[in-house]
């Protein structure tokens, strides 16, 4: 995008800034982000089962990413302030990606998480243009760290 943020979008955006800072929601971020490495569907079904407190942590967040991608998917965000700011959701999605369409099979939503993954496609080519091999390295980070989490879970 190459205009500047309207006030009423830089306005949204401090409020979905805001939102974000919510205690509980935070405690959900905490535990996706130390406890969410699944290498597959079922993994993701153990780790964050429906029901549990893991499930209730991860659907917390990852719903509060796509409706913060919704916002951004129908203009109501400003693309480049936004994807300057909130990378956090690209970490997220990054984590879902492998078991997404199972999920979505299994739930027969096709549409489940499609606007955070829209967004993570365009945040990729954004990010690839403005500084090529950040997304490389930070996948290549995310699984060193997954691997490490999970030699810590087994030993």
């Amino acid at each position: 995008m190459e205009t500047k943020p309207t006030f009423e979008q830089a306005q949204l955006h401090l409020r979905v800034y805001e939102e974000r800072r919510d205690d509980r929601l935070r405690k959900a971020r905490d535990w996706y982000f130390q406890n969410y490495w699944p290498e597959s569907f079922e993994d993701s079904m153990r780790i964050a089962a429906p029901g549990t407190e893991g499930g209730t942590n991860f659907m917390m967040v990852i719903s509060y990413w796509e409706q913060a991608c919704a916002l951004l998917n129908y203009g109501l965000l400003h693309e480049d302030l936004f994807f300057e700011t909130s990378g956090e959701f690209f970490g997220v999605f990054e984590r879902i990606r492998a078991g997404l369409q199972q999920g979505r099979d299994m739930w027969n939503n096709q549409y489940f998480l499609v606007h955070m993954e829209n967004a993570a496609k365009r945040f990729e080519a954004w990010s690839e243009k403005r500084s090529p091999g950040q997304i490389a390295k930070m996948r290549e980070f995310m699984s060193q760290m997954g691997k490490q989490r999970s030699k810590q879970a087994a030993g």
